[in-house]
């Protein structure tokens, strides 16, 4: 069907989350109560405060006239619908979340769901990644979710083990150096 006779209803389940990571088959939500916090937070926002904004702004443009010219009213519709897109799949990731507290392996040498591992390369060099949950993990903070091949290589492993990491230029062994947790509240 044309893209052109398709309700706008349509596209928005499909791009629920076409931009985020989904949630391979037969695996669970985890998070950290302090990821899931921010999501919820994120989420409460969204609906209490910015949705509301822009709903009213869009009332406001929409009394103004012809709305196939009107910026305000084209803008803030299409606004609206990536914060209802955003709403949406926030409260479906928060439904099936799997709040998980890693402070409860404080003092462990046992890589678990929410380490930070100081690891070692083949050629020596140090990296350190802490492993969270799908929807929390942030790359550029040296965090990594629980599913990707390094934490998957990473988990279970203890202090001194040598791992091997599969990637796409080859297999490479690692050497964990150090497991931390966050200590307990």
């Amino acid at each position: 069907m044309n893209k052109a006779f398709t309700k706008e209803s349509d596209t928005d389940d499909e791009e629920d989350g076409a931009s985020l990571p989904s949630i391979p088959a037969g695996t669970r939500n985890y998070m950290t109560p302090g990821g899931f916090a921010r999501l919820r937070a994120e989420l409460l926002q969204l609906m209490d405060e910015e949705r509301p904004k822009v709903v009213e702004a869009v009332h406001w443009a929409a009394k103004n006239g012809d709305r196939s010219e009107n910026g305000d009213y084209l803008y803030g519709k299409k606004r609206l619908r990536e914060i209802d897109r955003r709403i949406r799949f926030l409260t479906k990731r928060l439904e099936i979340a799997e709040v998980t507290d890693p402070s409860v392996h404080h003092g462990r040498d046992q890589v678990f769901f929410g380490a930070t591992v100081t690891y070692a390369d083949e050629h020596g060099e140090e990296n350190s990644v802490t492993i969270l949950g799908i929807d929390e993990a942030e790359s550029s903070q040296h965090q990594v979710s629980w599913i990707s091949p390094i934490a998957r290589s990473l988990l279970k492993a203890r202090e001194g083990d040598v791992v091997k990491l599969v990637t796409p230029g080859g297999v490479h062994e690692i050497e964990v150096l150090e497991v931390r947790y966050p200590t307990p509240a």
